[in-house]
């Protein structure tokens, strides 16, 4: 118990590191669960892959963020950074939002959606694509987890990563915390 206390009296004291850090982990984490599931048969959607690109971008400028963040100089190069991943985040997580609806048939999902494209040259070589191409629906959940799809699962994700990432912002360092 001592320990958390501790980890929380240090996350006053350092608001902007801590969310730096634990941006950069959150978005590894992501990206490791996505490919992780992607390993395991579950392939993607367009939308599952346009999910992917706040976290592939998030790691990087958390990256930059925490360097900053590290050398306690341009602390507000860190907050405009962590204001830049909120923003990130919450257009990843509104995505999720859209997919999910259109998994529980709220509104009708894109239309594009579909498996990889390859050239075709003849028509024989059609039938074998069509044969060996699977096609992933952006409107069918691959598996629901607690009630809810990869897509649910993202905006709850993307809700914790914003707000972690404002409260980098908007939290003050402390020095009265022991």
């Amino acid at each position: 118990m001592e320990y958390v206390t501790r980890s929380f009296s240090y996350a006053l004291m350092q608001p902007k590191k801590v969310a730096a850090a634990l941006v950069l982990l959150g978005c590894v984490v992501a990206i490791a669960m996505a490919w992780g599931f992607q390993m395991a048969g579950y392939l993607p959607c367009q939308l599952c892959l346009a999910q992917r690109v706040p976290y592939y971008i998030g790691t990087a400028v958390a990256v930059v963020a925490l360097g900053f963040a590290l050398t306690e100089r341009y602390t507000w190069v860190t907050s405009v950074l962590l204001l830049g991943l909120a923003g990130l985040f919450l257009y990843g997580g509104a995505i999720g939002i859209y997919q999910a609806g259109a998994e529980w048939e709220f509104w009708l999902g894109p239309n594009d959606c579909g498996g990889p494209v390859s050239s075709i040259n003849d028509a024989s070589a059609m039938l074998n694509v069509l044969n060996e191409t699977r096609v992933v629906s952006c409107s069918v959940p691959a598996i629901r987890i607690l009630g809810l799809s990869f897509a649910g699962l993202n905006v709850l994700y993307s809700i914790g990563m914003t707000f972690v990432a404002l409260c980098g912002v908007l939290l003050r360092p402390r020095r009265d915390v022991a």
